[in-house]
């Protein structure tokens, strides 16, 4: 059986960006928790926040090496496997990704080392300060990501001369019509992946007894956070369905399972697509459901897939089960937002232990979510590389063989899970350290000691990463 570069190409890509997206989607919204963390120690001098800032430091500069390291091979796949479309968008995409590297990588390799590498040699402003620029930085750095993405997406503002596009206009090239509610719905993910993290951190330490009174006030806000951002982004996630509908309409059609334009279409809870029968083999739903979220009436027309041709579908099943995966996290993560405001009376959240358990599991949910979403953006635009200028058999590399691809697929999946492996330990051997030694086992009563001064004699990370080798 001959193997199938294009194939190939498209699994080795969607294998790393898998891989690496968990990694950033959790730092961008850890870095803005830990910035406000140390936000309120420098306003209140409360050493608890300086605790638990320190401590998810640590866990953010585990996961930001992981990251930085898993994403370093995307950018030499877009030569090795993708030199047509380098070829024919370079004067988009490189000066797009040199930004992100010259506004962003930049602001936050150079303040995250004063983050890691300058408590206690720093004043806690100067401290805070660089963890706002990390935050920041790690915010500019999406930015940049989904302008190159939402081009390929929604591409305007350019002109194909000779082969090659050429930019024609800046501003419609980076701020197409898909941009603004892909970059908010983002951002809205990283926080949500941030917030259940910490809340599940947060319940492993309760369920232990360890320092209980510093962890339940982490729990205690970050639920609050939740319990508005949870129904946000549900809204956010309705306008950018609207938005993808108007624009990219066979998406739309794949993740409702819809092949026939029609008025009255059900939302489909349970379905089995065939792209060969063009219908679904059987169907669970809600009757008009799909026309009263798409159109805002139960009446309303919605286009099916039988306005394209057959051989520009996307591949149907999975689109439409990727985003019944990301609806399903996305209510679950609304669930406990509102459960942990049904449990604050008596503060049963932190004591009752099913909840506890329950947000143990949930911190794996927004990560899930967010592989969902970003396999029905982007297998949802299949077959379409730049979506309706050019497809992957022509973006992909001329010279390429399916041995090649597979062969390095294979050497990729090998390294990237010894890098897993080695970063999830560590990451779990921090975490099971717990807070700093300096202030082991003890609760709320840190509230009253000093604001940390600033000393140079003291010793950066005592009892931190360097620790967690030994």
């Amino acid at each position: 059986m001959a193997l199938d570069p294009i194939l190939l190409s498209r699994l080795q890509f969607a294998f790393v960006v898998s891989f690496h997206a968990i990694f950033p989607v959790f730092t961008i919204g850890l870095a803005s928790y830990v910035a406000v963390l140390q936000g309120l120690y420098v306003a209140t001098g409360n050493s608890v926040w300086d605790r638990l800032g320190y401590f998810w430091t640590k866990i953010f500069a585990v996961v930001f090496g992981i990251g930085v390291v898993s994403g370093i091979v995307m950018a030499f796949q877009f030569g090795t496997n993708w030199s047509n479309f380098v070829q024919f968008a370079a004067n988009l995409i490189g000066p797009l990704l040199s930004y992100e590297v010259v506004t962003a990588f930049f602001l936050e390799a150079g303040f995250l080392g004063v983050l890691l590498f300058g408590r206690n040699k720093v004043s806690p402003s100067v401290h805070f300060f660089a963890a706002l620029m990390v935050a920041v930085g790690t915010f500019v750095s999406a930015f940049w990501i989904l302008v190159s993405n939402s081009w390929m997406q929604t591409p305007q503002g350019f002109e194909v001369r000779e082969g090659v596009m050429h930019v024609t206009s800046w501003m419609e090239a980076m701020f197409t019509p898909s941009f603004p509610y892909r970059f908010m719905h983002m951002a809205m993910a990283a926080f949500l992946t941030g917030g259940f993290v910490v809340c599940g951190v947060s319940a492993w330490f309760l369920l232990r007894n360890r320092d209980v009174e510093v962890h339940k006030r982490a729990l205690s806000m970050t639920l609050w956070l939740l319990l508005i951002l949870t129904p946000l982004q549900a809204w956010i996630g309705d306008e950018h369905g609207l938005n993808t509908l108007e624009h990219q309409p066979a998406k739309v059609a794949a993740m409702e399972g819809n092949w026939e334009t029609q008025s009255n279409v059900p939302l489909l809870l349970f379905a089995l697509p065939d792209r060969d029968l063009q219908a679904n083999r059987m169907e669970i739903g809600i009757p008009n459901g799909a026309s009263l979220i798409l159109r805002h009436d139960a009446d309303g027309v919605v286009p099916g897939l039988d306005q394209v041709p057959e051989d520009e579908q996307p591949p149907v099943w999975m689109v439409f089960y990727s985003f019944r995966v990301m609806v399903a996290m996305g209510l679950l993560m609304i669930f406990f937002a509102v459960a942990g405001l049904a449990l604050r009376r008596g503060e049963r959240y932190a004591t009752s232990r099913w909840f506890l358990r329950g947000l143990q599991g949930m911190s794996l949910a927004p990560f899930l979510a967010v592989l969902a979403g970003w396999y029905v953006t982007e297998i949802g635009r299949s077959p379409w590389l730049v979506f309706g200028v050019m497809d992957y058999a022509d973006a992909v590399t001329p010279s390429l063989t399916g041995g090649m691809v597979l062969a390095t697929l294979i050497g990729y999946i090998a390294v990237y899970a010894v890098i897993f492996y080695a970063g999830v330990y560590y990451l779990f051997k921090v975490i099971r350290q717990g807070l700093d030694d300096s202030h082991a086992n003890q609760g709320i009563e840190d509230s009253d000691r000093p604001a940390r001064p600033f000393s140079a004699t003291h010793v950066p990370f005592d009892g931190g990463i360097d620790s967690a080798r030994s």
